[in-house]
């Protein structure tokens, strides 16, 4: 004879971090909803921290929706010079490129600059100081967990100028295959196994690197490791979004028919 079932207990989560990985919203973005009563479980107002399982109905206020529908998500040809963050060392932060007079005349956007779209504007990953191209500024939780949250896979595309044992004219002809293959996988950094990444010639001066992954300062690290010094590194394309024409120091809009 069988043993009895014992029912199993559904597995449960914060609210915040449910909303999140059904895509709502951040969790940032969640709690700020909470507080404000715009969520509602089972039909009742929800309240920080309540645990919520798969089965349970999460609503959402209109009023929350609309604030969302105002955000705005901003594509950025950084320069040499500006940090992606924060003012650090002196240096000038990225944010502070977003004015009207750097606004890309090519923009087909129908969305009007306001200073009060710098609020929460925060860059959606990195891009080292002496770094160029695209930078994402969002004030969208949904975009910054798509691009850098935990599980995130997002791919990124480089352009990377090197020299090899101070050669700098055609470069390729002189880099070993099996370096080659190593910056494709093989290499570690801080004690973890990258995962593998696309590299190729883009001409006899140039990689193309495409990763799905962002160590701090990834690509020249590696290069590092297989005896390439970077000269000039340019971010051309995160996902489906490419730098295109976009002039360096100037921005657009992401537009709503764009998808990462």
């Amino acid at each position: 004879m069988s043993a009895p079932q014992i029912p199993s207990t559904p597995l449960t989560s914060r609210l915040n971090k449910r909303m999140a990985a059904l895509g709502l919203c951040s969790r940032r973005e969640a709690d700020e909803w909470i507080t404000k009563g715009w969520v509602r479980v089972n039909g009742y107002v929800a309240e920080l921290g309540l645990q919520v399982s798969e089965s349970d109905k999460i609503e959402v206020d209109r009023g929350a929706l609309h604030q969302q529908g105002q955000q705005v998500t901003v594509i950025l040809h950084k320069p040499v010079g500006y940090v992606s963050g924060q003012a650090e060392d002196g240096h000038t932060p990225a944010i502070k490129l977003i004015t009207q007079e750097n606004h890309w005349q090519g923009d087909l956007s129908t969305l009007r600059f306001s200073p009060t779209q710098l609020r929460s504007l925060a860059p959606a990953g990195r891009l080292d100081i002496d770094s160029v191209g695209l930078l994402v500024m969002t004030q969208d939780g949904r975009i910054a967990r798509q691009l850098i949250g935990e599980d995130h896979s997002m791919e990124k595309e480089y352009l990377v100028r090197v020299e090899f044992q101070g050669i700098t004219d055609n470069v390729s002809a002189h880099f070993p295959n099996d370096k080659l293959g190593l910056l494709r996988h093989g290499l570690s950094l801080d004690g973890q196994a990258l995962l593998p990444a696309t590299v190729e010639w883009q001409n006899p001066e140039q990689l193309r690197f495409i990763l799905t992954e962002g160590k701090k300062r990834q690509i020249r690290r590696m290069c590092e490791q297989v005896g390439l010094h970077v000269i000039g590194l340019k971010r051309i394309r995160i996902g489906n979004i490419v730098l295109g024409r976009l002039p360096q120091g100037e921005w657009r809009y992401l537009s709503p028919s764009e998808r990462f």
